[in-house]
């Protein structure tokens, strides 16, 4: 659940002379509302603004998972989720639900895009890497349409290499066994070829030393080394390394990627995806030094991931249009709009908050406060929220901007 708090004597932007400006929308990423104290820390902790706004101003509840949201029953909401919501004023159907219905019709393995790539793989010999975050989380991926896709390719005679990416972070943080058994019982016919926690082959902030360990494993077969993958969490749990930070890992015999072979990513959430396939598939990539860079027959992803990754590879699912986000009326009218945040959360008040729209409005601008360098965030757990208050403060005071969208990081990443 997510809190609105909406200042007494508001106006409704455009209906009035007079309207007050800015309005500024809020999002403190991770925050919720509960009302048992147990385990629950922003109901334990001080919080004596929201405590004043909430006794003195109107405030309501609004639903922030499920159906509400666009997304399956069971099934919590996220970040992205949330923000494209937001943005978009009413409920968006998500891709975890879109995708789930086309296998479950059956149009899914007949999908054209995913027909070529078996051609190309056919004419070519070779192997199918087909990676994701291996979770039946459904933020990022779920683990089900990982198996449906190695199954689908495995059946069509293609050789498939399985590159598994453990979440921890929306699952509890030691559950990668179960799910890696889960898989192997759902695609028998695909043998996992490397593990990774995700906090190496998903990273978002351009942290390209943990990624390259990702790297390395995926294309050169480098890196620890494990008989298979159950071993690899267990020797990682042995070294008190929970999955989201399991060291990029080789299983068996896996020597890398060969020339012509393909690339899946069946990750349906972009922003965690972008840098690896990046790494993997632009030739102008710089972000560190590749010594082996494999030339692939075919490279197809789940969904679209950015305007620049549509250059090197295929999209299963395309994103839907979707008009008339706040932003899009908000610059339709004539209006300034500003949206700041720091690096993890930039995305989401730009790219989802539009509705999966990588252009900039006519009359929107944009803040980057850059994320604290560090190697986990509860070492630095204000992240960058004064530097982020810093600019809203400023923002508002310029007078300049008829809507402000700020998002707060931490109370999602610290956790």
């Amino acid at each position: 659940m997510t809190e609105a708090v909406v200042p007494a004597g508001t106006k409704t932007p455009g209906t009035l002379p007079g309207t007050p400006r800015p309005v500024v929308l809020c999002i403190l990423d991770g925050w919720g509302h509960r009302t048992s104290c147990e385990n629950n820390a922003i109901c334990e902790g001080p919080t004596p603004n929201l405590d004043r706004m909430q006794k003195e101003l109107p405030h309501a509840l609004v639903d922030a998972s499920e159906g509400e949201v666009g997304l399956p029953t069971g099934q919590m909401g996220n970040s992205e989720v949330g923000h494209m919501n937001l943005g978009a004023g009413r409920v968006v159907m998500q891709d975890l639900p879109r995708i789930d219905a086309a296998i479950a019709s059956g149009s899914f393995a007949a999908m054209q895009p995913l027909q070529d790539a078996i051609a190309a793989l056919k004419r070519s010999g070779g192997t199918a890497h087909v990676m994701g975050l291996m979770s039946p989380g459904g933020v990022h991926s779920h683990q089900d349409q990982i198996a449906t896709l190695a199954e689908i390719l495995a059946d069509a005679g293609i050789p498939v290499a399985v590159h598994a990416f453990l979440d921890g972070r929306d699952t509890p943080p030691r559950s990668a066994m179960d799910f890696l058994k889960d898989f192997q019982a759902k695609a028998p016919n695909a043998r996992i070829a490397t593990v990774s926690g995700r906090y190496y082959a998903m990273d978002r902030d351009k942290r390209w030393a943990r990624v390259e360990k990702a790297y390395r494993a995926l294309v050169q077969g480098k890196g620890e080394r494990a008989g298979d993958a159950l071993q690899a969490v267990e020797q990682s749990y042995a070294a008190d390394t929970n999955d989201e930070f399991v060291l990029p890992t080789v299983i068996a015999d896996y020597s890398g990627m060969a020339e012509d072979d393909g690339i899946f990513m069946a990750n349906f959430r972009a922003d965690r995806a972008r840098e690896i396939l990046t790494a993997l598939l632009d030739p102008a990539f710089d972000g560190f030094e590749r010594e082996t860079r494999a030339s692939v027959a075919c490279a197809l992803g789940m969904v679209e991931y950015s305007t620049q990754l549509n250059a090197f590879l295929t999209t299963l699912f395309p994103p839907e249009d979707l008009a008339e986000t706040l932003g899009e009326v908000v610059s339709a009218h004539g209006k300034h709009q500003l949206r700041i945040a720091e690096t993890e959360k930039y995305a989401h008040v730009t790219f989802f908050f539009n509705g999966g729209r990588e252009d900039v409005f006519e009359g929107e601008e944009r803040i980057l406060v850059p994320s604290p360098d560090v190697a986990t965030y509860d070492l630095k757990p204000e992240m960058s929220a004064p530097e982020v208050t810093d600019k809203l403060v400023e923002a508002i005071g310029s007078g300049r901007f008829d809507l402000v969208v700020v998002n707060y990081a931490n109370g999602d990443m610290v956790g």
